[in-house]
């Protein structure tokens, strides 16, 4: 990661919906954002898998990373607005050395944490 990009993480946390549907979702989500102009876009690596894992290929469930230019993360934060709406999800986004995480559960939450992760990249 440079000074001009931000890094993305997001999870996605319904625990009502299955493992294969979570799963699924996040390999949409990736293809979804490889599709922009970004960086970098990818589901994040168990790095300490159970034994005999074969179902998930090793990924930890719901969780993926994207490398996002600065001149590109109002766009992909939009995107993932409209892409996101009502699910519960945890965010957290890296720029110049810092970290900010936030969850929503909501509509309403998740545009007050992509308002809050806006504010944060820009400052």
């Amino acid at each position: 990661m440079t000074d001009s990009t931000v890094t993305i993480t997001i999870g996605l946390t319904d625990l009502d919906i299955e493992d294969n549907v979570r799963d699924r979702q996040t390999q949409n989500l990736v293809y979804d954002l490889r599709d922009m102009e970004i960086d970098s876009a990818c589901r994040v690596i168990d790095p300490n898998p159970p034994a005999g894992n074969k179902a998930l290929g090793g990924f930890i469930v719901g969780l993926l990373t994207a490398e996002v230019s600065i001149e590109n993360i109002q766009h992909v934060f939009g995107f993932l607005g409209d892409r996101l709406s009502g699910k519960a999800i945890e965010l957290e986004v890296e720029a110049n050395g810092k970290r900010l995480r936030v969850s929503a559960n909501s509509q309403t939450e998740l545009a007050a944490a992509i308002e809050a992760a806006q504010q944060f990249v820009a400052a």
